[in-house]
């Protein structure tokens, strides 16, 4: 029996995964369940801890491995279970030393996370068969927002040098895939630390440059106030980029972000919008939103709310706050656990409606889209259809969008153009 990965929380965790999935594989690493847990709430590392002691009464015999955020931050609870048989942190899962005959045998190897200064590529082969690969281009953190403790798991920011990045979706594309996504803890903050100081939106024009091939370009969550001005040119020109940008908001009330300690107010995600879409009209945005964030009041909600609207958003990932300790915010003034439900489902009805809006309004039009499986695809801007014929995972085709069915759109594939 091969080893088996448990994956919680964000995207890059996922990458993350299958670089310990591909590593385990080569060491020939056997009935062995590796846990990649998640920090950014309390709720998440409950999750994990139950989740391992389940795998441990179902598999009494398989080693058990907890790594990630979680056991990165605090490597002695894990190591305090004792359904566990080794803590690896989060710079030792991704070494192939760290698995297989020759691996240490020390049941905690976790590193000092602020120690580490370069984060090395991982070329994997994509996380969604052969629709869309994924390029870590960043990792790490060098802001403090009261509500997170990510950046004690992951460590300062740094960044992937530009031609390692270029190598890597190279070869991707050689091998066959369509649609990159540049992927990172806060990919804005790309660049500094490396020689020239080059900005994300510079990585990303010399990327396009050099890998001409690269059909589709997406982005993962982006803070909206630093989007530097060769990423404006690029958002204005270049096609192969995405219409379809994720916005790290949390929040659309001036006193809870200042409370946040994020770096934006409310009018610059207004303004980001604005600019964006006045740029590429076709632009679709989502969005991260906390609901119930401490001392947040009816008023202050009500702006965030409204911020759906005004920012028009349509693709919203909303959160219940969560106190994570060892936080600021775990120590400020908590609202209700009830009222913080009620206000993410409030969210989510306005997000519901946002998207039910933006899929009628594609009726009648056509769209490229990217197949995931046979008969689903995403289109540029990130939508679901289902097709009404079969095609190549990872083709891309043309399709007239006739209907919506739920929160998908229903495509007939046009033959006589060709993407």
């Amino acid at each position: 029996m091969s080893a088996d990965i448990v994956t919680f929380g964000c995207r890059l965790n996922t990458y993350e995964s299958e670089v310990m999935r591909e590593n385990a594989l080569a060491a020939g690493l056997a009935d062995t369940v590796i846990f990649n847990t998640c920090a950014v709430t309390s709720e998440a590392e409950r999750q994990a801890r139950q989740a391992i002691r389940k795998m441990r009464r179902e598999r009494p015999d398989a080693r058990i491995i907890v790594t990630g955020c979680a056991a990165q931050i605090d490597p002695a609870k894990y190591a305090a279970m004792p359904e566990v048989d080794q803590v690896l942190g989060n710079e030792e899962k991704l070494k192939p030393e760290s698995f297989g005959l020759d691996a240490p045998t020390e049941r905690v190897l976790v590193n000092d996370i602020m120690s580490v200064k370069e984060t090395a590529g991982h070329l994997i082969g994509g996380l969604e068969g052969r629709a869309r690969a994924f390029v870590q281009v960043q990792n790490g953190c060098d802001h403090r927002c009261t509500f997170c403790i990510i950046p004690y798991g992951r460590g300062n920011s740094r960044s992937v040098p530009i031609g390692e990045v270029v190598r890597q979706v190279r070869l991707l594309v050689q091998s066959g895939y369509n649609e990159i996504v540049l992927t990172g803890v806060d990919i804005t903050s790309y660049g500094p630390d490396l020689p020239g100081r080059p900005t994300l939106g510079q990585m990303i024009r010399r990327l396009l440059a050099q890998v001409p091939d690269l059909q589709r370009l997406r982005l993962s969550s982006l803070d909206p106030v630093e989007i530097d001005d060769d990423l404006w040119r690029l958002i204005a020109e270049e096609p192969r980029l995405m219409p379809h940008l994720h916005v790290s908001l949390q929040a659309g009330d001036d006193m809870v972000l200042k409370r946040m300690k994020r770096r934006h107010l409310r009018g610059d995600a207004i303004e980001f919008c604005r600019r964006a879409r006045e740029l590429r009209p076709d632009m679709v945005f989502g969005a991260d939103l906390i609901a119930g964030f401490p001392t947040e009041t009816d008023e202050m909600f009500e702006n965030t709310l409204r911020a759906v609207d005004e920012c028009g958003l349509t693709w919203l990932h909303i959160f219940p706050y969560s106190p994570r300790p060892g936080t600021p915010a775990a120590r400020m003034p908590q609202i209700d656990g009830t009222l913080r439900k009620e206000r993410a489902s409030r969210l989510r009805r306005s997000g519901a409606e946002a998207v039910g809006r933006f899929l009628a309004g594609r009726v009648g039009t056509h769209a490229a889209v990217l197949a995931e499986k046979e008969t689903l695809g995403r289109t540029e801007q990130f939508a679901e259809v289902r097709l009404d014929q079969p095609v190549e995972p990872g083709s891309i085709v043309r399709a007239a969008i006739i209907g919506v069915d739920g929160e998908m759109l229903v495509g007939r594939i046009d033959r006589s153009v060709t993407c």
